[in-house]
């Protein structure tokens, strides 16, 4: 009979790397069929996601071009409107000539001013909610028991009080 030896250290170690590895490698690929599932039923609940920031700016410029080359100008008369509209179409078309290559050179310069112009908008929400605290009195970190005392220590000519002249 041949006994078997036990397996050494280096052996059981490689066999536990090679089970968490496994392992991990099994929770990366439910994460991502996951993460897929939700993308699809957000697809299907919201409508495709927007696209980046150089491909809504070439939309809007595509939907403006539009409707102006459609715009019926009541302005021009019957007489004049052939020829404007043909005008306009023509101004367009080169509007969108002239600003569709700067998009496409260029589309994470449109990335990087959506974002900037998201972190104007927070810094600017957050300056209008701290004036809009001082302005109605409201301070939302201070202590509930502090809220009755008042700010300048009891004195009645202080700023803000009413002043009684009888």
């Amino acid at each position: 009979m041949s006994e078997e030896l036990p397996p050494s250290d280096a052996a059981r170690e490689k066999a536990a790397d090679e089970v968490r590895a496994s392992d991990a490698d099994a929770w990366a690929t439910a994460c991502a069929e996951d993460l897929q599932a939700e993308k699809a039923r957000r697809r299907t609940e919201y409508g495709p996601p927007p696209g980046s920031a150089a491909e809504e700016l070439k939309k809007l410029v595509d939907a403006v071009a539009e409707k102006l080359s459609d715009a019926q100008s009541p302005l021009l008369g019957a007489v004049a409107g052939p020829a404007a509209q043909q005008v306009v179409r023509q101004v367009v078309q080169q509007a969108k000539d002239a600003v569709e290559p700067v998009i496409e050179r260029n589309p994470d310069v449109f990335d990087h001013l959506a974002a900037a112009g998201n972190e104007l908008l927070a810094a600017y929400r957050s300056a209008v909610q701290a004036q809009e605290r001082r302005w109605t009195g409201r301070d939302d970190q201070a202590d509930p028991g502090d809220r009755g005392e008042r700010r300048d220590g009891g004195d009645d000519a202080g700023p803000g009080e009413r002043i009684d002249l009888d």
